[in-house]
Order: C-alpha cells, then sequence, then structure tokens
C-alpha cells in the first residue's frame, strides 16, 4: 500500500502517540469553519468523551477561593493573628532573656554620695543648707517581729511567697495613674529595696526597667530576711529619719527593739507618706493617718499575725514632738520646710527626689523683712514670756506670714522660736480657728453677688442689720441658729459698718444666709482659702470663723483682697537648679477672683476697724491700713489680718501644750486676763509693718467703691436710749471705761462712720464731725491705746500704754478693765470671766 494511501480503521497508531485532550474553542459553532474532519473512530470517541469529563472535574475540585471584599478586608486573618502572637511572645521572651543577661546588680548607691540642698534668700544670700543623712542600720534580728509585720501588713503581704515582682499589681499601679486614681508604685518590697538601695527615685521607664531585672536576679541571689532587713535599713520615715532605728529615735525616743505593736504599726503608717502622716507636724492629717494606721493593724489581724483581741486594745500611740536638725535652727528650718512642701505640692520637685540632694532653691523670702518679722514678734510677745512666773506662758506660741499683694510672693514667715525646739510651723499648720478674720470674705461675696437682706435691700457697708444678741438667723432651713455676742451684748439696729468694727456675730450669721453660705465659700476659696479647709462648711456658722485655714492660706487671701480682688497664686520659690540645669517652674498665674468693687468696699470698711474699731493698735504701723481682728473659741488663738496698699500680712497668737501637743486657752498668759487679736497680734503686725516699709513712700488705698458704699446712714435718736446714770447712750451693756463725759459701751457713740469724710458720731453725747480727721479718743484695744489714732510712731510694748502719749480716756491695765478695753463703744478684749457663758467664737 502506498503511502498516500488513506490508513484503515483500527490500524496501529505510531509508538508513545496518546490522544490530544480537547481543547475549548473560544469561538461559537458558527464561528468553527467548515470543512470534512476526520471521522472518528468508535472507541477513540469513546476515549476523548471520558478524557473531557475526567478533565472539567479536576477544574471544579480546583476551583480559587474567593477573594475578600468590603469591610473583611480591614481585619486580619487568623493566620496572621496567630503569626503576629507568637512573634509578640517571642519578641518578649527574646527581650526578657536580653535584658536578663545586660542588666547587672549594681554597686550600692550608698548615702555618702547624698548632696546637700542648698536655700538662698531673694537676694542670693544663704538661708539654710540640709542634707545630714541621719541612718543607723540595725540586722533583722533586733527589730521585733510585730514591727517586721507592720511593714509587711502596709507594703506587701505576700513579701515571703511571691517572686521579686508583681507585674499584676504593676499593670494595675499603672491603669490607676493613667486614668486618676492616683500615683501608686505596684512595687513589691524587693523592688522598693532596689530602688532605695541601688538606684534612685526617678520616675522614668529605663529605672523602672532595671529596677524590674535587678529584683529579679536580686531575689535568685539574696534571701527574703536580707532583703526585708535592706529594705527596712533604706527606707525614708519623714524626720530625716532613715531605716527603722532611726525613725524610731526620732518619732518615739527609744531604740526600735523597743517598739510595740501600735508603734511599730504607725512607723509602717509613715512608709506611705512620710511627712504627711507625721501627726506631730500635721496635726489635721491625723485622721487620715489613724485610717491607714488602721489599715496596717487589720492587715496584721487578716494575715495572722496579731489577734483580734490584742488589736481590739491597740491605741493611737502620740508620736514625740518634732526636734529639727541643729543645721535648721531658729526660723531656717521652718523656711526650708515650708519651701519644700510648696515644691511638693506644686509638683516642682517631689519629696523623695529633694531629699536626694543637689538641688539650689532660690526663694522669695526677703532677709531684711525676714529679721524684722522676727523682731517684731520678739519685742511685742516672746520678750514677755515668763514660764517660771506663770506656768501658761510655756504653751504661747507665735506664727506669721507677709506677701506682696501684687506679685503673690511670700517676703517674710515667722513659724515659730525655734525650729529645733518647737518643730510645727505655727504659719502653716491647719488646725486652729480663724475666728471673726473671716468675717470680711462674707461682706466681700455680697458684694460680689449682688446679694440682698431678707426684705430686699441691697447689702451695703451702710445697710442697716439687727444685731440683738442670740438673734435667730432667718430664711435658713438648717434648723435653728442663734449665735450670741461677745459677753451677749445687744446692739440692736446697727449698720454693715459698724457691726465689722464691732464685730457682730448676730450681723454676720444672717448676712451669710441672705448672700447664700455655699457663696461665701465659693468667694473665700476664690480669694485665697484652701477648698480642703477643714471645718469650711456652708451654713450661717461659716461667717464666725470655726474653719481651721492656716495663718499662710488667710495672708494669700488678705493679700487678693488688698489687690483690688486679683488673686495672683502665691509662690515661695524664684528659681531652682539642679548641678547646673535650670527646673521647670509653674507659670504665674492672676485670675480676678471678685470684682474690684467687691474687694475695694471690703477694704473700706476694714479701714474703719483700724481707724476706730477693734484694730487700733493697727495704726502704729504709721501707715494707711485696713484689717480685721479674731480670736478662736475659748481664747486658744488670737489673730489680726491685715495689709497697706504694699504688704498683707496676718499675724496668730496661740496657746498649745508642749508636752501634750493641745490646744490650751490664753486665759492670764503674758500677765493679761485674756489675748485677743486686737492686742499683741495686732502689735506685731505693726511694728513689722512699719519696719519691713521702712523708706518707702507711704501710699494711699485708690479704692473703687460699690454704689451706695460711702453715703453713711442718718441715725434714728429715737433709737437711743439714754442712760440716766451717765447721761450717755447705752445698749444694754454694762461695761464703761475711758468715756469722756460719760460716754458708755452704747452703739451710737462707739460708731465711726463715713471714715473717708472723717465724722464720728455720737461721742461726748452728741455728735462730732470731722474730729481731727477721723481720730477717736479713748479708745484701746486689749490694752493698747491710741491717742488721736497715732503713738508718735512707737509701738504699744505693754498692754495699756502706747509710746509716744496717753489718750484722754483712761487707760486699761492689761487690756481689760472689768470685762475688757473699751474701744470706742466695743469691747473686742472684754474679757470673759472664767466659769461665765462661753460663745462660740471671739472677735
Amino acid at each position: 500500500m502506498s503511502s498516500d494511501e488513506p490508513q484503515q480503521q483500527g490500524a496501529e497508531k505510531p509508538e508513545g502517540w496518546a490522544p490530544r485532550e480537547p481543547v475549548d474553542d473560544p469561538r461559537t459553532p458558527d464561528e468553527t469553519p467548515a470543512g470534512p474532519a476526520a471521522p472518528a473512530a468508535e472507541g477513540e470517541r469513546g476515549e476523548q468523551a471520558d478524557a473531557g469529563e475526567t478533565g472539567n472535574a479536576g477544574k471544579a475540585g480546583k476551583k480559587k477561593r474567593p477573594k475578600r471584599k468590603g469591610w473583611r478586608r480591614i481585619f486580619p486573618t487568623w493566620r496572621m493573628v496567630l503569626g503576629g502572637f507568637i512573634l509578640l511572645i517571642l519578641l518578649c521572651v527574646g527581650g526578657f532573656a536580653a535584658g536578663y543577661m545586660i542588666v547587672d546588680i549594681p554597686p550600692a548607691n550608698a548615702a555618702a554620695t547624698a548632696q546637700s540642698n542648698v536655700y538662698l534668700y531673694a537676694d542670693g544670700s544663704q538661708l539654710a543648707r540640709d542634707g545630714e543623712v541621719n541612718r543607723e542600720n540595725v540586722p533583722l534580728s533586733q527589730i521585733p517581729k510585730e514591727v517586721q509585720h507592720a511593714a509587711l501588713a502596709a507594703e506587701d503581704r505576700d513579701f515571703y511567697s511571691e517572686s521579686a515582682v508583681d507585674p499584676k499589681a504593676m499593670i494595675r499601679a499603672a491603669y490607676n495613674t493613667v486614668t486618676g486614681k492616683g500615683k501608686q508604685s505596684g512595687s513589691t518590697i524587693t523592688q522598693q529595696f532596689v530602688k532605695n538601695y541601688y538606684l534612685g527615685q526617678e520616675q522614668t521607664i529605663t529605672r523602672k526597667a532595671k529596677e524590674f531585672f535587678i529584683s529579679i536576679k536580686l531575689d535568685r541571689e539574696v534571701s527574703k530576711d536580707d532583703i526585708l532587713a535592706g529594705y527596712l535599713n533604706t527606707s525614708y520615715f519623714g524626720r530625716n529619719a532613715y531605716g527603722v532605728q532611726a525613725a524610731a529615735q526620732a518619732y518615739f525616743g527609744k531604740d526600735v527593739k523597743k517598739l510595740n505593736t501600735a508603734q511599730g504599726a504607725y512607723l509602717a503608717t509613715l512608709l506611705n507618706s512620710p511627712n504627711a502622716y507625721d501627726v506631730a507636724t500635721h496635726p489635721e492629717n491625723k485622721q487620715r493617718a489613724v485610717g491607714r494606721w488602721n489599715y496596717v493593724l487589720d492587715g496584721m489581724v487578716k494575715e495572722g499575725w496579731l489577734s483580734p483581741a490584742e488589736r481590739a486594745k491597740t491605741k493611737f500611740p502620740a508620736p514625740k514632738e518634732a526636734k529639727g536638725s541643729s543645721s535648721l535652727s531658729g526660723q531656717r528650718g521652718y523656711l526650708v520646710q515650708a519651701v519644700e512642701d510648696y515644691l511638693a505640692a506644686n509638683d516642682i520637685v517631689d519629696e523623695d527626689t529633694l531629699d536626694k540632694g543637689g538641688y539650689r532653691i532660690t526663694t522669695t523670702l526677703q532677709k531684711g523683712r525676714q529679721d524684722a518679722f522676727k523682731k517684731a514678734v520678739d519685742d511685742q510677745v516672746m520678750s514677755k514670756v515668763d514660764k517660771e512666773a506663770r506656768k501658761v506662758d510655756r504653751n504661747v506660741r507665735a506664727g506669721g506670714a507677709s506677701i506682696d499683694p501684687k506679685t503673690g510672693k511670700v517676703v517674710a514667715m515667722y513659724g515659730g522660736i525655734d525650729y529645733t525646739k518647737q518643730y510645727v510651723n505655727n504659719a502653716t499648720r491647719r488646725d486652729y480657728q480663724v475666728g471673726s478674720t473671716f468675717k470680711p470674705f462674707v461682706f466681700t461675696s455680697a458684694v460680689e453677688n449682688g446679694s440682698v437682706t431678707q426684705d430686699g435691700r441691697p447689702i451695703t457697708p451702710n445697710t442697716i442689720y439687727d444685731g440683738t444678741n442670740k438673734r435667730p438667723v432667718q430664711g435658713w432651713d438648717g434648723g435653728a441658729y442663734a449665735p450670741e455676742n461677745e459677753d451677749d451684748v445687744n446692739y440692736g439696729d446697727i449698720t454693715v459698718r459698724t457691726a465689722t468694727d464691732k464685730s457682730v456675730n448676730s450681723v454676720y450669721a444672717q448676712m451669710a444666709v441672705d448672700v447664700g453660705s455655699d457663696k461665701v465659700k465659693d468667694t473665700a476659696v476664690a480669694l485665697g482659702v484652701p477648698e480642703t479647709t477643714p471645718d469650711l462648711t456652708a451654713s450661717p456658722s461659716i461667717a464666725l470663723g470655726p474653719s481651721t485655714a492656716s495663718v499662710l492660706d488667710m495672708t494669700e487671701a488678705y493679700a487678693t483682697l488688698a489687690n483690688h480682688g486679683k488673686h495672683p497664686t502665691y509662690t515661695m520659690v524664684e528659681r531652682v537648679t539642679k548641678d547646673g540645669q535650670e527646673i521647670e517652674l509653674p507659670e504665674p498665674k492672676t485670675a480676678q477672683a471678685v470684682s474690684r468693687e467687691a474687694a475695694d468696699t471690703t477694704t473700706s470698711i476694714l479701714q474703719s476697724v483700724v481707724d476706730g474699731g477693734t484694730g487700733t493698735a493697727a495704726q502704729a504701723a504709721g501707715r494707711p491700713a485696713a484689717g480685721k481682728t479674731g480670736t478662736a473659741e475659748e481664747d486658744k488663738a488670737a489673730w489680726f489680718a491685715g495689709y497697706t496698699p504694699e504688704l498683707a500680712t496676718v499675724v496668730s497668737v496661740m496657746g498649745q501644750n508642749p508636752d501634750t501637743g493641745a490646744h490650751t486657752p490664753l486665759y492670764g498668759a503674758l500677765g493679761q486676763p485674756r489675748i485677743n487679736g486686737g492686742a499683741y497680734p495686732a502689735q506685731i503686725w505693726a511694728q513689722f509693718t512699719r519696719d519691713a516699709l521702712e523708706g518707702e513712700p507711704v501710699q494711699d488705698f485708690d479704692l473703687q467703691l460699690e454704689e451706695g458704699a460711702d453715703v453713711p446712714p442718718v441715725p434714728d435718736p429715737s433709737d437711743v436710749e439714754e442712760d440716766p446714770a451717765t447721761g450717755g447712750a447705752v445698749t444694754g451693756g454694762d461695761d464703761t471705761q475711758g468715756q469722756d463725759g460719760g460716754q458708755t459701751q452704747g452703739q451710737d457713740q462707739g460708731q465711726t462712720q463715713g471714715q473717708d469724710q472723717g465724722q464720728t458720731q455720737g461721742q461726748d453725747q452728741g455728735q462730732t464731725e470731722g474730729q481731727d480727721q477721723g481720730q477717736t479718743e479713748g479708745q484701746t484695744d486689749g490694752g493698747a491705746t491710741v491717742d488721736g489714732g497715732a503713738t508718735d510712731g512707737g509701738i504699744p510694748t505693754d498692754p495699756g500704754t502706747a509710746q509716744g502719749g496717753q489718750t484722754d480716756g483712761s487707760t486699761v491695765d492689761g487690756g481689760t478693765g472689768d470685762g475688757g478695753a473699751d474701744l470706742g463703744g466695743l469691747t473686742e478684749g472684754a474679757a470673759r470671766r472664767k466659769g461665765e457663758g462661753s460663745p462660740a467664737y471671739y472677735y
């Protein structure tokens, strides 16, 4: 058969040949070119059909996954999540391993490397230098188990059973700090020991990381007992005491091995906040300290370290009075303490960091004025203390502060006789009632809020109020309240100005209701009284001064009044450096706390207090002055708060038992039946102000008063009752002294109206206008007499006398006669006789 002959069906196929799989033709049947097609054999057609079916089935089994579309594209797949998690675990393990190998346990951060802090006056001269490290290490065997357990109950109850670090606590502490629930360390005792002994107090991520790894290594190399001993010997307990042995001596005057459970729990309490929980230094924090102390003891019971019966018998211990370092004797220690408190309170440098030393701090304190303050207190009060002749003189304390109203800078402070003898700073403590020095804030609030009386009359200096003793306040729905006036005097109808001169309780309690006691509180806080001041409550009694603001707090508030209602937050620091680097200080801020009219109108009525009310002794400063006297309950403190245009100063004389720390009345102190704000405090204020401003030009107050403030009311003659015995006007008081021509304690002749015009009404059984430009005669305050409103530049140094002249009325020996020194119709100093009525607050 020739090659070009057609092959027979079923002929053999070449070796290796296989039928070709069908290929899909994209063309339609109509597009397929026509032409003869070789007919396939029957077997071949079957094989081709089978092959086609097999190919289609394979394509269906290998179908591609649909692509992720829409919102699903933004989420990782589970494979990605798993891979990321595994990678994170590997990174953490690797990082931990690297950190553990890289970070070694460093040499101890020995106390010998600590530097001193240097404190400077504003002029750059040195005020003080601190930095002595008070530490005495003791072995754990000398620390009683009760003391050890107290520390564990306070700081780390699972110390012996847990690892060196507590990640859960660290995360919880970080979360609480970030969310504003308070700063927490989250550190175990091991971590705290590492921080104290090997590292520093810096709050940085690097330091925290080192602390983490060193703690883990240390826990593997050192026993738990050794770590606890190191912690107790390196922790700071306040009072410059490092370690539990130094703390035992500083707070209880005994070795640590002699401490009982209560004392050990108190030292454990201090670990949380050393200075704040020192109840001898900060008595206002005692409630918080006791709460923390109870927490420690309850923890000991919970852990089985103290029986419930022993717990019930345990009483809060009273630490001994603190003694300052000899290098901080005199006023230096008080000033350093106040500056340190300021730095910590304003988040400039915290207590632990500052304690490491190396800071150079320039204060706002002025050496000349600081010396003048000390001299004024010594001349007017301390020179008269006779502890041998009068036991009560042991209790006499004094505190003072002075602020430049325009800048808010504290220029002088008096904290006590000596920091090494009386450790508590009397200028910054918050545990004595401010008394009637608070009353001006009530009037300021009235003007600021446009308040009216119960019958709709605007409250101005000349608004008439009912000064009846024990008059129930009207418009108060919080229960009956009827405050007593001093010596139960009934004043009848009386102007606000005169009620301020005479510090009439019934008037100001009613005014607080008229204004709204909540608004009064808001005004006081705006002026500078801390909102957290103890007993600063919104009720009618707020006007009488039960709150316990510090002398410095009150100085800040009065400085705002002096500055026409502008409140520059007080400052004690000009500059802080460490190793030549500047530490950032808060930006000075000044806010208009109250309107100028509210502040200036308050100033005008406080001028009346100095010109003819309870503060006449302040006239000896020889400058225009405004001020207010105040006396705490039971005469436990006497205040004078006042200012000139250039300087705001507050002075307080206090009574405190040096053995128990209890507040005590000052009856009989310094040889006087009683001590009130118009006597010794006002005399200190006058001498200091005169000396502090010596050489500076005299400035007058530039006042913008509220409408109607300078319009005196016309008195109604029918309201004045004539005393048949003397022919003078009376109001129910029975004490009359130093009156010229039968003048009595009655309300009208003691009122001084329209001070700017110099009108004095109701004296010598009549009205005398323009008498020597507002000078009043025959007035004494707590025994300090003023002749015609002046003392020839002298300061009264003994109650009842004035350098430069006596009054033309009779002087009063000792500041009181039969019931007190007359004050032109008012007796701020009317001595409360022992055993008689006990009004809540005095003037």
